[in-house]
């Protein structure tokens, strides 16, 4: 009676220190065999290949709130019921909707020529016959700050930001968009008559890399757009001249309204605990130039296709695959943050996501942000994925990819499989996004490496730490 009263006493009473260190991810032997054969298995398979030339080829290109929008979503749930998922459904998504009809630009003084522009996603239009104004450059943005307003006032602001460098990690593209997106707003800000920058691209090419702008209020919003490289670099060198350099700007472009769009997603049931699930996609939507082929129909096309290889297995994961073809990713995550704003409650039963929105070339890398119990299994997972060129930095975090960067910072615990972009940012966002720049042999290697992540992830023991805010103070430090 003693003991066991003393046995009671204890289970009643509140642990002084931990009752028991928690148990550590593990992945059974078993799953990294049969992960090792859809390694090898999608080295050799050319679902995604063909979805990204359907895709590109019978929609094209695919501007959030287009006409192709909905021909898109329409297409991607066609496409997801013929390759079998279980399940296939839609969730709104609401956003501003923006349209580009024309954009011209040239110099009209001191050497009159055209020049190659791209007018940035929100921008405003001109007025009809267009702007013409003097230009004020800045070598950056903080110069444009630093700068009395009565200097700016009523100019076009031209932002001389360097070229970028072609890099497998693409690290100088935060600074240069960065400059996209905050730069109009701070011009308008000091009365700035329209922006101009030089594009976000590490190409030489004569075409401007259009991308997002952001106006906290868009009945504020100024003439905003990109000059491609070679023509800021004329741009600078007038500049240099001397003399005042005026510019003529014609944009006919805007925001109308708004517009109700969908993330569309499909599901391979799990085995043993469907209701959780791999988070895995890309974004549907793409700008209007180009066919948006490595950005982002190669994101889509990676992910399916390994979801499909997994489904077809002859017994399933236990948990549940899950790929989203996401809402206007490029014009602010859209998608994403609706998709974090209706499932955040339950974040707990997304075991792991990647996101695939990095072009087609080879991945290279993998990290991830799990709670520590789980990196172990995250060693499992890259060692399956080392014979296909995949280095492991446990030191870097993950987030997850784009859209999925806002349901990480709900609680979503996040891998990263990181693509060489050392060509990527040559054709991103211009008319040179297309399906001539897509390397089956790169996409296969993709293809093989999502299968790999998604199957050991949705196979393992325990889990990777989801869990509502569970990483606050790793997103918060990204």
């Amino acid at each position: 009676m003693k003991h066991r009263a003393a046995l009671l006493l204890a289970l009643l009473l509140p642990c002084a220190v931990p009752c028991a260190a928690e148990t550590e991810t593990r992945i059974p032997a078993v799953a990294i065999e049969t992960a090792s054969e859809l390694r090898d298995r999608a080295l050799k398979d050319d679902v995604a290949y063909d979805i990204v030339e359907s895709l590109t080829t019978e929609i094209g290109s695919r501007l959030a709130g287009s006409e192709n929008d909905l021909k898109a979503r329409e297409w991607m749930i066609a496409k997801f019921k013929a390759l079998g998922f279980d399940k296939v459904w839609s969730e709104p998504v609401s956003f501003p909707k923006w349209v580009r009809r024309s954009e011209s630009a040239a110099v009209v003084e001191p050497y009159p020529q055209p020049l190659t522009i791209s007018a940035l996603g929100g921008s405003a239009g001109t007025p009809a016959g267009g702007l013409v104004a003097e230009v004020i450059a800045f070598p950056d943005l903080e110069a444009m700050k630093a700068a009395a307003d009565y200097t700016v006032r009523g100019k076009i602001v031209y932002i001389a930001n360097p070229r970028m460098h072609a890099l497998r990690d693409g690290h100088d593209y935060g600074a240069g968009s960065g400059v996209r997106v905050q730069g109009p707003e701070q011009a308008e800000a000091k009365g700035a008559a329209a922006f101009l920058l030089r594009s976000v691209g590490s190409d030489g090419n004569r075409l401007a890399h259009t991308g997002m702008t952001r106006f906290s209020n868009p009945d504020k919003a100024i003439p905003a757009a990109a000059l491609s490289n070679p023509d800021a670099d004329q741009l600078d060198r007038i500049i240099k001249r001397g003399k005042p350099v005026k510019l003529r700007l014609s944009l006919d472009c805007g925001t109308e309204g708004s517009y109700t769009g969908a993330n569309i997603i499909a599901e391979f049931t799990g085995s043993q605990r469907p209701r959780e699930y791999f988070l895995t996609g890309g974004h549907l939507d793409s700008w209007d130039v180009g066919t948006g082929a490595i950005d982002d129909a190669a994101g889509v096309a990676i992910t399916t296709a390994a979801a499909v290889l997994i489904g077809r297995l002859p017994e399933r994961p236990a948990r549940s695959i899950r790929v989203v073809a996401f809402a206007n990713e490029e014009s602010g995550l859209y998608g994403g943050k609706a998709y974090a704003a209706q499932h955040h409650l339950e974040i707990d039963k997304v075991i792991l996501g990647a996101e695939s929105d990095g072009g087609a070339d080879r991945i290279y890398a993998m990290s991830a942000t799990v709670k520590p119990e789980a990196r172990a299994a995250i060693g499992q997972i890259a060692e399956v994925l080392r014979p296909l060129g995949i280095d492991y930095d446990a030191t870097l975090p993950g987030s997850g990819g784009s859209d999925l960067s806002a349901v990480h910072a709900v609680g979503m615990a996040g891998l990263s499989l990181r693509q060489d972009t050392s060509r990527y940012f040559e054709w991103h966002h211009t008319d040179n996004d297309t399906l001539d720049k897509v390397d089956p042999e790169q996409l296969r290697q993709n293809v093989a490496a999502y299968a790999v992540a998604m199957y050991l992830a949705a196979s393992a023991e325990g889990d990777f730490g989801s869990a509502p805010g569970a990483f606050e103070k790793a997103t918060a430090s990204h």
